[in-house]
This record gives structure tokens, C-alpha cells and sequence, in this order.
């Protein structure tokens, strides 16, 4: 390790590949992206599934609708569109896609392409986000972004590259029938067509958890230092263990003559071999060579993965603390939970805010009185104050998060679910929605950030979470009630669908929107019920203030003093709970 970081600090090659990609970014428009992935293989879990989690946690503007791609055969020699990634709202404008919630209204202008690829005979249909996240034949991705050492410029933006990560999860959806099948593709046309990043300093490279019912990948893709190609890497998680990604390389040592565990682009050992950066001969960390470490502070990556793995395997007592884990590597690549994990654990997982651990969000004086989790960013504030926020798992700015489970023992287009839930994790309901559904709810296909719609589940699970904030502690207790409710009428439904999905498609799509829509018509009345419960300050009408510690805390016995004492006063006070006498009738009494 500490080989590696002396050849990685030296000046000359690292120094001017960092300024190089920094600049080549500052014209690229930019979305922080901080996303949390998690997979648990089938032999990791209670019923043998393939979980595979994602929380898309933007700033606010992230597009957050859930639409369903069809499947679709296409002519011999045409050619597929490929368009800039624009993350916010709204994601795409346009007919190529064939999507009805992407086509333009009056005052929008179709989206132009930056490059096209040749298109295969025919693709498969599946759901996306902003990225694609399970197809009909089980492959499921999550997406976390990373920090790397190279970045690049787009197509029309002063660059060449035209493979962005939410393109290849896309075409991964569209042409691939298992995820060893989807990492492949993937690298492939990355490395033929070029691959960019999100555009800021830390989001230029990227990684993605993708499953199928038998097995996961890990895979992690940058540009290569020419701007025109990428360097990627996949891994196999072992059956029977779970592994996360939290914004950073995990991968370390490869070894790409085990293709049955290892997958990757050749170029990687070259180009870090004319960078000073590795030798022949000596181990190859991809990580410590390719990655530029956390971002944000210390511990944006490494405290998330201590929280889910300490959560899965308590009894490995992973360490809370370390110097730097680009190379130190204090986690493993995945472990072996200590007890099977079930799908509730999973979304128990997204919905974490380090409770009950020395970095609990919802403890402390900033947590306000009533132990909110949130965190506000940005603002005149921080520009003044110098400081950083733990990182939790869940978070307030996150425009959706999922569970796609793939599920071996039934055909695909019943046995691909997606466990959906739009806005923070903490304060939704995961839904579940099967692959071989004809449509979507059309609540979850519309949401647009800027502008609060009724019509919408992200602005239903959004508008509860913000009420929250008002009084956390007591308010999140009814939320995942009617969360834990509606989760457990739908896994029910799930085991009732199973039965019937593959013979009769359309009861199965109309049961499951009717799920939904249940869900989404019982979060806005609880919205009403959270308001008329906890109005000003009350519950049900009786005032119950502040806790006495934050009282303390905030000053409150520096307060202003009581009035000087008289006999009147006393005398009230001794008869307090009585109607306050007049002073002449004190005196008759």
C-alpha cells in the first residue's frame, strides 16, 4: 500500500491527469450523484432470490418517473439513437424511444442524438429510471457513481465519447439475457465507443451492481486517459455473500485469466503501467490505481459500508475508523451475512440513518427536538462554516429507491419484480411491479420536481416526508406503520400473483396497479392525518412542547425570569387549576 501511494503522489503523469480531467469538466453541465447499491446473491438470501437495491439520490431535480420500455424487433441494418444523459427533469424529450411519457409537449424540443450505434434484431422489454433497472429476462442494475482519476467530455460538448453509464444500463436492459451477458456489453461498447461521466470532479467514473436469478457482477467503468475510450472491470460476488458500493471503486486485486470470476478491459494494466502507477509483476490494486477516493469527506463511502455490513454480520465487528480507504482497504469485497437475508432486510438497509450507533443522524442537537435525520445542504451557511455531515444511508434528496428481485423458480416475466419507492427511502412504501406488466400505475410514470402535482407518487411520498420534519420522532412511527402495512398487503399480493401472472397479464397488471394506486390515494390522506395530529405544536389538540433535554440544550432556563412574586400572584398560584379571582374577591373569600 505504501508502494502504490507513493507512486500515485508522485508530480508529472497523476498530477497533470487530474488537472486534465477537472478541466474538461467545466463545461459539462453537472449533478452530484450519491447513490447507495447493494446485491445479494441468491445463495445470500431466505427464499434464493437475487436482490439487487438502488437509491438515486440527486439534488432535488432528479427525474424520478418509473417507465415500462417495450420490447420491440427492429429492421435489418438500422441504427440505434444514442442521446446525451441529462439526469434532471425531464430525463429525455422525444420519439425514439417509443415511450409515450417521453414524447414533447407543445414547448418542448425533441432531443438531438450524439452518436448511433448499430441496432440488433430485437430487444427486451424492461423498466427504467434514470437508468435501466430490470429486464424481462431478470438482469437487474443498480448504479452507484465514483470518483476516477480520467475524465472526458461527451459528443457536442467538446469530446467524442458518447457511452454514458445511463446508456449502458439502457442498452444492457435492451440486448442482454444474463448479467455476465450485460457487463460485457457494456465494457464492449464503452471501450469501442467511449465512455463520460457525470461531469464534476467526482462523478467522472462509475459502477453498477448487476444480477440475474443466478448470480451478481460488480463492474466499474472510466474513461481512459485519451478521452475516447474506457478501462473496466467486473468481478463476480460469490454465492452466498452480499457486497455494497457507496460512491467508490471496490474492486482490488484482478486477475483477468479467471474469466469465471474476473471480466475487463486489457488496456487497464498499460495504461497504468505508463502512468508509473503499477509495474509488471506487482499487485494490481484497480482501486488504488484508478480510483481518486472518497469525495465529499472521510467516510462518505467508507461509513455506509461499515453500516450495511455491520448490519448483515454484527459478528465481524468491522471497524468504525481507517486512514484511507482508497488504500487501506478495511472492507472486504462482500461478506457472508451471519443469517440469511430476506428482502426486508434489504429495504430495512435503504431506509437507515445510522440509528442506535455512535453516529446516529436522528441524536444530537442537530437532529433539532424531535431527531430529524435530514440534513439540509448548501445555502450562505456553509459558505461561512467549514464542516461536513455524517453520510447515512437514506436521504431526503433521493428521487427514488429500489429492490429489483429476480427470482429463478418462476418464469421471468412473473418472477422479475421491482420493489419501487419513489422519494426518500426512510419515508416510503416499497411497491411492487412484475416485469411482465402491460403498463404502470400513472402516478409512478409522471413527476416533475419543480412542480407539486396530486396526480404523482413522488409528490405523495415527498409532501409526508418534508411534514415530517415538523415533528420526526413521533410522526416517522405512524409513517412505517402504513409503510409496513402496505408492504405486507403487497408481498401477499406478490404470492397470489405468482399463481396467475403468466396465465391471464392482464389481472396481473391490473392487480398490481390497483396496488399502487392504494397506496398513493392512502399517502395523501395520511398527509392530512400527520397534520391534523400534530398541528401546532400538538398531539390530537393537547400542547406536549419540547423534550427537557433539548430545552437544556437551547437555553431555555436562561430564559426571561418570572414576574416579581406579589400576594396576588401567590395567592393564584396556590389556587391554581381554579378560576383566577379578582382582587376583590380574593379579599371576600
Amino acid at each position: 500500500d505504501t508502494e502504490m501511494q507513493a507512486k500515485r503522489k508522485r508530480g508529472g503523469a497523476r498530477w497533470a491527469c487530474t488537472i486534465a480531467f477537472f478541466l474538461s469538466c467545466i463545461t459539462t453541465p453537472t449533478l452530484v450523484r450519491a447513490c447507495t447499491t447493494i446485491l445479494a446473491t441468491p445463495g445470500s438470501t431466505v427464499d434464493g432470490s437475487t436482490l439487487n437495491s438502488h437509491s438515486n439520490d440527486g439534488e432535488g431535480t432528479v427525474d424520478p418517473r418509473l417507465v415500462r420500455i417495450a420490447a420491440a424487433d427492429h429492421e435489418p441494418n438500422s441504427l440505434r439513437d444514442i442521446f446525451f444523459a441529462y439526469e434532471e427533469y425531464p430525463r429525455y424529450i422525444g420519439y425514439s424511444r417509443n415511450v409515450s411519457e417521453y414524447f414533447p409537449s407543445k414547448d418542448q424540443t425533441p432531443f438531438a442524438p450524439i452518436g448511433r450505434i448499430p441496432q440488433v434484431p430485437h430487444t427486451f422489454a424492461y423498466f427504467e429510471e434514470t437508468y435501466g433497472v430490470i429486464n424481462e429476462k431478470q438482469v437487474s442494475i443498480a448504479e452507484s457513481t465514483c470518483s476516477g482519476v480520467f475524465g472526458a467530455k461527451p459528443a457536442g460538448q467538446g469530446g467524442k465519447a458518447i457511452m454514458s453509464v445511463d446508456t449502458l444500463s439502457q442498452l444492457a436492459m435492451e440486448r442482454a439475457a444474463t448479467a455476465r451477458e450485460a457487463v460485457q456489453i457494456m465494457g464492449d461498447l464503452a471501450v469501442k465507443y467511449g465512455f463520460y461521466g457525470a461531469g464534476s470532479f467526482e462523478g467522472t467514473a462509475e459502477s453498477l451492481l448487476v444480477g440475474d436469478p443466478n448470480e451478481g457482477w460488480v463492474f466499474h467503468i472510466l474513461p481512459d486517459d485519451t478521452g475516447t475510450s474506457a478501462i473496466w472491470v467486473a468481478q463476480k460476488v460469490p454465492d452466498g455473500h452480499v457486497t455494497i458500493v457507496a460512491n467508490m471503486f471496490i474492486i482490488r486485486e484482478v486477475n483477468l485469466a479467471d474469466s469465471e470470476n474476473f471480466l475487463g478491459s486489457p488496456n487497464m494494466f498499460s495504461i497504468a503501467q505508463s502512468k508509473g502507477w503499477w509495474t509488471p509483476g506487482s499487485k494490481f490494486d484497480f482501486t488504488a490505481i484508478f480510483s481518486d477516493g472518497e469525495y465529499a469527506h472521510k467516510f462518505y463511502t467508507g461509513r455506509r459500508i461499515w453500516r450495511a455490513y455491520d448490519i448483515l454480520a454484527p459478528s465481524s465487528k468491522f471497524p468504525t475508523t481507517y486512514k484511507d480507504i482508497r488504500y487501506s482497504s478495511p472492507y472486504p469485497f462482500s461478506i457472508a451475512p451471519d443469517t440469511k437475508v430476506e428482502l426486508a432486510t434489504v429495504m430495512a438497509i435503504m431506509r437507515d440513518s445510522l440509528e442506535g450507533t455512535p453516529f446516529d443522524m436522528t441524536a444530537g442537537l442537530a437532529a433539532g427536538p424531535f431527531g430529524s435525520p435530514d440534513r439540509w445542504i448548501g445555502g450562505d451557511g456553509e459558505s461561512k462554516v467549514a464542516g461536513n455531515w455524517e453520510r447515512p444511508i437514506a436521504l431526503f434528496r433521493t428521487s427514488d429507491s429500489y429492490v429489483a428481485q429476480s427470482r429463478k423458480w418462476l418464469p421471468a416475466q412473473v418472477g422479475g419484480l421491482v420493489w419501487f419507492g419513489p422519494h426518500g427511502a426512510h419515508a416510503t412504501v416499497y411497491v411492487p411491479f412484475a416485469i411482465g406488466m402491460q403498463d404502470l400505475p400513472p402516478a409512478y410514470k409522471i413527476g416533475n420536481p419543480s412542480k407539486l402535482d396530486r396526480r404523482s407518487a413522488y409528490w405523495a411520498h415527498r409532501y409526508v416526508e418534508n411534514l415530517a420534519n415538523l415533528r420526526w420522532s413521533d410522526m416517522i412511527k405512524d409513517i412505517r406503520a402504513q409503510s409496513s402495512k402496505w408492504e405486507e398487503t403487497s408481498k401477499a399480493l406478490v404470492g397470489k400473483v405468482d399463481q396467475i401472472g403468466l396465465k391471464d397479464p392482464k389481472k396481473m397488471t391490473d392487480l398490481y396497479i390497483a396496488n399502487a394506486n392504494g397506496v398513493i390515494k392512502s399517502w395523501w390522506k395520511l398527509a392530512d392525518d400527520l397534520m391534523e395530529k400534530y398541528a401546532d405544536g400538538n398531539v390530537y389538540g393537547k400542547p406536549v412542547g419540547y423534550p427537557a433535554w433539548w430545552l437544556q440544550a437551547v437555553g431555555y432556563p436562561n430564559g426571561p425570569p418570572p414576574v416579581p412574586s406579589t400576594a396576588m400572584q401567590m395567592f393564584n398560584r396556590k389556587h391554581r387549576g381554579r378560576k383566577e379571582l379578582k382582587p376583590q374577591e380574593a379579599l371576600v373569600s
